[in-house]
């Protein structure tokens, strides 16, 4: 089976971060593309599944537990399952990450 999701410009208003859920496609994958202006990222979550982020372009500072780092076009940053996590665009331009969950759907539970 040979799926593609074709990459299209948002509307405006709508996020520019794309959400793939693997099981929509035969896949045991979910991805999210994100594409996130300065001060923007995500709130501190959880997942049942560890997550691993690639830094495409722009500057991220993760918290992962107790932890936190900046991260750089190249970088891959991981969470380890059941650890409370969050990242923010923490540059001046656009941030763009994949972030990669091993799950054929999202489970994220927000605290």
């Amino acid at each position: 089976m040979l799926a593609v999701l074709r990459h299209r410009d948002p509307l405006p208003g709508e996020s520019r971060t794309v959400r793939f859920e693997g099981r929509d496609y035969g896949s045991q994958v979910s991805i999210f593309l994100v594409d996130a202006d300065p001060g923007r990222g995500v709130a501190l979550h959880l997942h049942p599944y560890p997550e691993t982020w690639v830094v495409k372009k722009g500057e991220a500072a993760f918290t992962v537990g107790d932890e936190t780092t900046r991260a750089f076009p190249g970088d891959i940053v991981v969470a380890a399952a059941h650890v409370p996590h969050r990242f923010e665009n923490v540059g001046t331009d656009r941030l763009e990450l994949v972030c990669i969950h091993p799950n054929e759907t999202f489970v994220q539970q927000f605290l």
